[in-house]
């Protein structure tokens, strides 16, 4: 890595989806927001929100009701509210989403409040499409942390943790000094982004063709690669695509992304993630076509040492 972007670990999609011609959403996908879906289906990657649920009250309400629990509320979409107020110490994880198709025009009249780094970065891809899920992405979540912070979108400074694997500097971004973290993902025609107190990691995939799902099934933990073998073929892929990004989002919180096996920690393939030690996994509701997750921290025990003292000094 060159310069200090807001880039997860594994910011390309590590599971190769079932796309299009152009590479965005699915074919034939609906508008991200608009199709409801049961948790509890198994042939469903993730639940799915209605428009109503996370674009109107809950720009304000909704984040703070379940921050006892460490568990966010479903994303607010945000082309359809308004950005949030300073960041509140212990309001609890927040979930923010954007729709690039429907962001795309706006990301390209702010592209000037990403820094050099990032700019640069957008210009490195090759397909259109690619470029402006990075530039929503990036727009988005400056604007987002420049209203949480209180200061202007492109004063904030991204930085890189350290590496808890290595210690080299391709950790968790970070914004220097912030009283919040943060964490960044994007596929298809959905970017996901994730704010806590804690070390957060977030992660959306488009739901990816069977085949892909039993090739890539092989490097999951056993316990979980025996779950899949026991479902219905046609089941297995939303089964897989849960179990991924339940994967890759605890990894991306503890911030060493795939640079550990995922054949390491058990995150299971059911309705219900599995319980993972020091942190909270929820399934994150997006819309049909896609998967999503979201892993947090626990709080420490009284007397441990305090996150803020592993900072970098000065907040995808």
């Amino acid at each position: 890595m060159t310069g200090p972007e807001a880039r997860e670990p594994a910011e390309r999609p590590a599971v190769p989806p079932a796309s299009g011609p152009s590479g965005g959403a699915p074919t034939g996908a609906p508008d991200p927001r608009a199709s409801t879906v049961s948790r509890a289906s198994p042939a469903s990657p993730s639940a799915t929100a209605s428009p109503s649920a996370t674009a109107s009250g809950s720009a304000t309400a909704s984040p703070d009701s379940r921050a006892d629990a460490g568990t966010p509320a479903p994303p607010v979409w945000l082309e359809d509210a308004s950005l949030p107020g300073p960041w509140v110490p212990g309001s609890g994880p927040r979930l923010w989403a954007v729709r690039v198709s429907a962001y795309r025009r706006r990301a390209g009249r702010d592209e000037g409040l990403l820094d050099e780094g990032e700019r640069a970065r957008c210009r490195q891809f090759v397909r259109e499409a690619d470029r402006d899920r990075y530039r929503v992405a990036h727009v988005a979540l400056r604007r987002l942390l420049g209203a949480s912070l209180a200061c202007a979108p492109e004063a904030v400074r991204l930085v890189r943790e350290a590496c808890p694997g290595c210690g080299g500097p391709h950790g968790r971004p970070a914004v220097a000094g912030a009283p919040l973290h943060f964490s960044l993902s994007h596929a298809g025609d959905v970017v996901l982004l994730g704010f806590a107190d804690r070390p957060v990691g977030v992660d959306v995939e488009a739901a990816p063709a069977s085949g892909t799902a039993e090739e890539v099934a092989a490097v999951l933990h056993p316990a979980e690669r025996a779950e899949l073998a026991e479902l219905p073929g046609r089941d297995r892929p939303a089964a897989f695509a849960r179990c991924w990004v339940r994967k890759e989002a605890y990894l991306k919180g503890v911030g060493i992304g795939l640079g550990e096996d995922p054949a390491v920690s058990y995150v299971g393939t059911g309705a219900v993630p599995a319980s993972l030690p020091g942190w909270s996994l929820a399934d994150v509701p997006v819309p049909r076509g896609y998967a999503a997750a979201c892993a947090v921290a626990r709080p420490r025990p009284v007397g441990g040492a305090g996150d803020a003292a592993r900072r970098t000094g000065l907040g995808n």
